[in-house]
């Protein structure tokens, strides 16, 4: 099921009013560590090979900039750029070299709702890769809300290579490569970011990373528990600046053997929000904030 286009998911660039309260959140509480710094911008890294796998600039709002892709060629950046304008989209940026941290080349591209895609090919990462307990190691996936999940999964299928691993009955699961998913599409009624999703090494290191959140005030706001499609434990919680993210682990492993299931394979008992059947709903603080983060207007 792997993409031809795209290996991956490399970073998310954010705009937030202030700088240092999210370093501060991100490196102390979150465990990630600044690898880059610039009068407007931080850059942060995970215990795996990524450059960086969040980038926070300075804005005036929260507001998501862009999502980065990594390319498996550089020959695929172009083939980006015209797929991008052939689905409706456009090219913010055509292919070329990237002028911040991290280099590479890369093209930035615009979809039919206004989310902005950059992908890269070529960027720094780093030689010291190494798991560490209770650390995250890089992204897991992107979940993105969208008001026609049809015609934004067949753009990252035409645009990028993305297949269709699942569909439940609110969620569309999206796949590049051997994990289950990289971005999923959940039904709703806005364009815009539902969550980010960062890949630990095991679930004890997603169970203490609950309890380090709740000692810092931050609550779990969904979990722990299982997904269904994915087989992914998790727990949610809302960063400072009202962006959902996620710890997770045990990411299902997938080949072109997987069968795609639909909805009525998906199906929970009554009462039921997660395979285990232990979680509790989600909170109505996690439904709330999982509409409200927006792309930055052109």
């Amino acid at each position: 099921m792997n993409s031809k286009l795209v290996s991956g998911l490399r970073s998310v660039s954010l705009n937030v009013p202030d700088l240092a309260k999210a370093e501060e959140f991100y490196t102390r509480i979150w465990h990630l560590d600044t690898v880059a710094r610039s009068d407007d911008a931080i850059y942060l890294r995970g215990t795996g090979p990524p450059h960086h796998v969040l980038s926070f600039h300075r804005g005036e709002r929260t507001e998501i900039r862009a999502i980065t892709l990594r390319a498996r060629t550089a020959d695929a950046l172009a083939a980006i750029a015209g797929a991008a304008t052939r689905a409706g989209g456009s090219v913010v940026q055509p292919p070329g070299a990237i002028g911040e941290s991290g280099g590479g080349t890369g093209v930035t591209v615009r979809d039919p709702d206004g989310r902005v895609f950059r992908v890269v090919h070529g960027d720094a990462v780093h030689g010291d890769a190494a798991d560490a307990r209770d650390r995250p190691i890089r992204l897991a996936h992107v979940v993105l809300n969208s008001r026609d999940v049809a015609a934004t999964q067949k753009f990252f299928e035409a645009v990028f290579g993305f297949t269709l691993s699942d569909r439940t009955r609110i969620m569309a699961f999206l796949n590049c490569d051997r994990d289950h998913h990289t971005v999923a599409l959940a039904d709703a009624s806005e364009d815009s970011l539902n969550h980010i999703a960062f890949v630990m090494p095991d679930l004890e290191s997603v169970m203490r990373g609950g309890g380090r959140m709740k000692d810092a005030g931050h609550p779990i706001e969904w979990g722990p528990g299982r997904h269904g499609p994915g087989a992914n434990a998790f727990n949610y919680f809302i960063d400072p600046f009202g962006v959902v993210i996620e710890y997770t682990s045990d990411i299902e492993q997938i080949d072109d053997t997987y069968k795609v299931g639909g909805p009525d394979d998906w199906k929970w008992p009554p009462g039921r929000f997660d395979h285990w059947g232990i979680s509790a709903p989600p909170s109505a603080r996690l439904k709330e904030a999982q509409k409200r983060i927006f792309f930055a207007a052109p």
